[in-house]
């Protein structure tokens, strides 16, 4: 007998977005779509376990990608010594929205009775309906909030019109989704066709 699966999908959009290619330095450039490792996070603003997580699969872009220019002045503590503060230039996303589908997966099967991938399911659904959050869900910079985060809306839907191919795409940074050890991976060439990336 296959393995019951625990499906979850939401969706976010927001006036700006940032999901920053690695390659680009000091003056950032955002990849054309969400990374795994955002859509995750935006998960665990809602519910967060040590014993299952959330894998995202597939995102539908229901918006146009259109890329602007974006300056912020940074004070933190990577700043040059001395100096008070400085500007940042990027280039980031405006006007998105994404539907995003993924399941919940758990480390090991659990042998005390409680399914953690059931529990992290049913919580997270039942909290993304009521609006309670964990904490202030964001598209890829803590400033770029959402104008909408919940469940899937009748009235949006992958836009046809977005069709292109990224060549490199990091979509992880650890070695595992919770508590790991530094490990980047990249996909390469993955194809939007339609409005709609899978992460395969």
């Amino acid at each position: 007998m296959p393995d019951k699966t625990y499906p979850v999908s939401f969706e976010i959009a927001g006036s700006a977005a940032m999901f920053t290619r690695p390659d680009t330095g000091s003056a950032p450039v955002s990849y054309p779509a969400p990374t795994k490792s955002a859509l995750k996070s935006m998960f665990e603003c809602v519910a967060l376990s040590k014993d299952a997580y959330f894998e995202p699969q597939k995102v539908e872009i229901c918006a146009p990608v259109v890329f602007r220019k974006y300056s912020t002045n940074y004070g933190g503590p990577l700043r040059k010594s001395g100096t008070r503060n400085f500007q940042i230039f990027a280039t980031i996303l405006e006007n998105v929205c994404y539907k995003v589908h993924g399941i919940i997966m758990a480390y090991q099967t659990s042998y005390d009775g409680e399914n953690q991938r059931h529990k992290l399911q049913e919580v997270f659904l039942r909290r993304l309906k009521s609006g309670r959050f964990y904490s202030t869900a964001f598209l890829g910079l803590k400033e770029f909030t959402p104008t909408y985060f919940g469940p899937l809306r009748e009235n949006t839907a992958a836009d046809p019109s977005v069709n292109l191919v990224i060549p490199s795409m990091l979509t992880t940074m650890y070695d595992r989704p919770t508590e790991g050890r530094l490990s980047p991976v990249f996909l390469q060439n993955i194809e939007v066709h339609e409005g709609v990336m899978f992460y395969a």
